[in-house]
């Protein structure tokens, strides 16, 4: 039976004028996407937000500012027939980042990839300049979007 698959991500921008994205290996694919995840049954969407962002990188943070949900139909890559419907807010960090955060600008270099296995891990995280950042740096479709908008609104001067 097809279902609705509810996503929250958060973005990140450093005083430096930076975005922060995951690279992640999720069944054997590669994706660069904002960091998140999926809605909990009972859990709102703020919620959702903090709980993630504190699982994946121990941070405590403050949601802000709403920036997008999704407004057209998207199948989900992992379970075909489901709706991917995702919901973006900006974040602040409430304390300082604590997890390794590159500045590399490929996402899977080998050195990093050998790393994640060494490890046991399939995610990390990663700063892009909003000078140099677009679309072609996320994977997600929704992504993409939201990535033109926050972009459009660092040309504009919004943040």
């Amino acid at each position: 039976m097809a279902g609705f698959n509810i996503r929250v991500y958060g973005i990140l921008l450093t005083p430096n004028k930076e975005i922060l994205v995951a690279d992640e290996l999720i069944r054997g694919a590669y994706f660069t996407k904002f960091p998140g995840g999926g809605l909990e049954f009972g859990e709102g969407t703020r919620d959702c937000l903090k709980r993630e962002f504190k699982e994946e990188m121990n941070l405590e943070v403050k949601v802000t500012d709403h920036i997008y949900t999704t407004d057209f139909y998207q199948e989900s890559v992992f379970k075909p027939g489901d709706q991917i419907i995702s919901i973006y807010y900006f974040v602040e960090a409430l304390e300082p980042v604590q997890v390794p955060v590159r500045t590399a600008s490929e996402p899977f270099e080998a050195g990093n990839m050998q790393q994640y296995f060494a490890e046991g891990q399939s995610e990390s995280f990663r700063y892009i300049s909003l000078d140099t950042f677009s679309a072609e740096d996320v994977t997600l479709p929704i992504d993409k979007i939201v990535s033109t908008m926050v972009k459009q609104g660092y040309l504009e001067g919004k943040w």
